[in-house]
């Protein structure tokens, strides 16, 4: 069910669907007598390609989902622990551990080292699965902690959770009440504290890896269309997915609850 769910989202995505449109234009130019219809067709997934890639779009789209938690500030509390979810790596032993690491797994890290060093005797939570590769990221992001003076004793490892459904469950059931800060990125913040409130946590939010921004004021890389902001498009719609697909889920949980409810009175 995970594959195909990842599957499934790869192929919605803005570009390869754009793609798709776009060759089953072609499609109809070379094979069929519908040119005409076929021709619109390319034009508008070549419209489409170049707008998804548009910085005024792609900053509109994203920025107010990014914007809605602001970056973490020192508390008074005490803290205990300080999550980082879990994103892509590589094994590679030719490349420095930092390059193994994606860019947003970094990002969160990094991010985490620092409130972790805000609050003397928390604990560093790493979580994330192996994703068909010979370690997890949890692992993997803990190879980078350790390289960067934080220590063994200090990090916990989460190492079979496959997405952030199952991370705030494995979370739950380790953190209890105790306080715990998330670190995950910006845009993807909602849906993280979704989750972990319906399981049972309410942690404090540490956005990072914000991508979009508004203060680009060089024509050239503002009004060209780049890799950069469709990037920013495809994690808008990642995340706009993700949501949908949270709201049916839990849509249908309660549906199957009440269900389960209703037989059992009816008994």
């Amino acid at each position: 069910m995970f594959e195909l769910k990842k599957i499934i989202s790869s192929m919605l995505m803005p570009l390869p669907a754009m793609l798709i449109l776009g060759f089953l234009g072609l499609m109809l130019i070379m094979f069929t007598a519908k040119r005409k219809t076929g021709c619109f067709v390319v034009l508008f997934s070549f419209i489409g390609i170049f707008l998804i890639a548009f910085q005024p779009v792609s900053t509109r789209l994203l920025m107010p989902m990014e914007r809605q938690y602001s970056a973490f500030l020192p508390i008074d509390e005490s803290v205990d622990y300080v999550m980082v979810l879990g994103s892509g790596h590589v094994v590679d032993d030719q490349i420095p551990p930092t390059s193994e690491l994606s860019r947003t797994a970094l990002m969160r890290l990094s991010e985490g080292i620092r409130i972790l060093r805000m609050y003397p005797g928390s604990k560093l939570i790493l979580s994330g699965y192996a994703g068909g590769s010979e370690f997890s990221n949890a692992r993997m992001m803990a190879k980078v902690a350790l390289a960067l003076g934080v220590s063994k004793s200090d990090i916990i490892l989460l190492e079979t959770a496959q997405d952030t459904w199952e991370e705030a469950r494995q979370a739950a059931a380790f953190v209890g009440q105790k306080r715990l800060i998330l670190v995950t990125s910006a845009s993807h913040m909602k849906r993280a504290l979704n989750e972990f409130n319906s399981a049972g946590i309410k942690p404090l939010p540490a956005p990072t890896n914000y991508l979009a921004h508004s203060n680009i004021t060089q024509p050239w890389e503002k009004y060209t269309p780049r890799a950069v902001y469709l990037e920013q498009t495809e994690r808008y719609w990642h995340e706009t997915l993700g949501l949908i697909w949270q709201s049916l889920r839990d849509m249908a949980s309660d549906y199957e609850e009440r269900a389960l409810q209703s037989e059992e009175t009816s008994l």
